[in-house]
């Protein structure tokens, strides 16, 4: 299965979901500190790591 991951969107679209994770509490003082400096919510924060983290296309090879 071949994913294009070029219609990546910000936070500012009402469509979002909802999930839980669980972070190292030093790195969620950090994020929450970091957006706080950049005056960006913790969501659009994580948002825009994870776009610049992620690949354009991911491929993924399953038993087909």
């Amino acid at each position: 299965m071949i994913t294009h991951n070029k219609n990546f969107t910000l936070a500012s679209k009402n469509i979002k979901q909802r999930v839980t994770l669980f972070v190292n509490p030093s790195i969620l003082k950090h994020a929450k500190a970091q957006a706080v400096v950049e005056d960006l919510s913790l969501t659009v924060l994580v948002e825009k790591a994870l776009m610049k983290y992620l690949p354009r296309v991911t491929v993924i090879k399953g038993g087909e």
